[in-house]
């Protein structure tokens, strides 16, 4: 389940795993509060099927015939396990699982709750009771969901997310028209909110960019702060030199269009877009922040700068900028690390290990498939 299914974080984990499930195990379904968008078109080429609980608003009648509409679904498709992806799906879909007695019942936490209204934070202390087991997507919010929030260790489980290789991976293709002539590229490609700092990248780029004639910043992406940006933009003479590109559907030859990488976010999980800029052979910078440093090894598969710290990030990319060698070599590390570590095949036989046990202590047993691979499964310490 996630609320709606456009172009998000969420959305696209949801519809990476509904896809590369073992079929011989497991059969999805797709709930939503709002069906339309990239990846409803994406799930019903899969054959997934897709239905939409079209809750308005948890203080609305719409909550209760949502949850309803919900039972009845459960139990015409004779569904055994509910997974619920992101916050409002969270606080509707764990609730309506436990009271139609569903037998096994995943939460996920992607992130610090912190950044959620405070009415929500409660409701998803009460969802932790409720649920089997809450997901985490790396160390850094396992441990916030074991230490912050009281959950106990062994019904947390670690699961970070997985990359589609076969599209994000290093190629040699035409540079989009707006940095065709570009000496360099560095840029990002994210949601335009105010927790990515790119306020912080702005700046950096702003003291670096003499460094080599002819260095393009570019940003992809939309969202609520790109007039303030702008305006820092053209604040620090930028504008000759600075691209804004609305979001795209198809983001990987935008990464591609990168030789340099930077998240600069002050707070984060495990973000899918860094995935995918590593998976795509960028070098890489990112703040030290969350589960960012459980991707990026510093010096071996990127680099990392201290959060806040304009100079810090500077730094890092003027050291870029002046060693080309250096951006190969930690470029292509990142894609011998991501491909090797966080393909989506071992994302999914991840989640069915997990799935498989749930079920199993309910006495239900899918189809036997792959056995897990996993050299994340190793590294966890809590099992199922």
């Amino acid at each position: 389940m996630v609320r709606e299914l456009g172009i998000g974080g969420c959305e696209r984990d949801l519809a990476k795993l509904a896809k590369t499930l073992d079929r011989a195990q497991f059969f999805p379904h797709v709930g939503c509060f709002h069906s339309d968008g990239l990846r409803s078109d994406e799930l019903r080429a899969a054959s997934i099927p897709i239905v939409r609980f079209p809750v308005r608003s948890f203080q609305s009648f719409s909550a209760i015939s949502g949850s309803r509409q919900m039972g009845r679904y459960l139990r015409e498709h004779q569904i055994k396990l509910v997974h619920c992806f992101d916050v409002p799906t969270v606080i509707f879909g764990v609730p309506t699982a436990y009271f139609n007695h569903l037998p096994a019942i995943v939460s996920a936490q992607l992130g610090e709750r912190e950044l959620h209204p405070k009415i929500y934070h409660k409701l998803l202390r009460i969802t932790d009771h409720l649920a089997d087991v809450v997901v985490a997507n790396s160390s850094a919010i396992q441990r916030y969901l074991i230490q912050r929030e009281r959950v106990p260790a062994d019904r947390t489980y670690l699961c970070y997310n997985g990359v589609e290789t076969a599209i994000f991976h290093p190629a040699e293709e035409p540079k989009p028209a707006t940095v065709a002539a570009a000496s360099l590229v560095i840029g990002t490609v994210c949601a335009l909110r105010p927790e990515k700092r790119l306020d912080l990248l702005l700046k950096a780029f702003a003291q670096v960019r003499h460094l080599l004639p002819g260095m393009k910043l570019l940003i992809v992406g939309s969202g609520p702060v790109l007039p303030q940006l702008e305006a820092l933009r053209d604040e620090l003479s930028l504008t000759a030199d600075c691209v804004f590109e609305p979001s795209k559907t198809k983001v990987a030859p935008w990464m591609r269009a990168l030789d340099i990488y930077v998240m600069s976010s002050e707070t984060e999980s495990f973000p899918n877009a860094l995935l995918e800029a590593m998976a795509c052979g960028c070098a890489v910078v990112g703040s030290r922040v969350g589960g960012i440093p459980e991707l990026i090894t510093d010096g071996v598969s990127g680099l990392l700068f201290e959060s806040k710290n304009v100079a810090d990030l500077a730094a890092a990319l003027a050291k870029l900028i002046l060693d080309p060698v250096l951006r190969q070599r930690l470029g292509a590390q990142a894609a011998t690390f991501t491909r090797e570590t966080f393909s989506m095949e071992v994302n999914a036989r991840r989640n069915e290990s997990l799935y498989r046990s749930l079920l199993g202590r309910k006495g239900i047993i899918p189809p036997k498939g792959s056995p897990p691979p996993d050299p994340v499964l190793k590294a966890s310490n809590h099992r199922f």
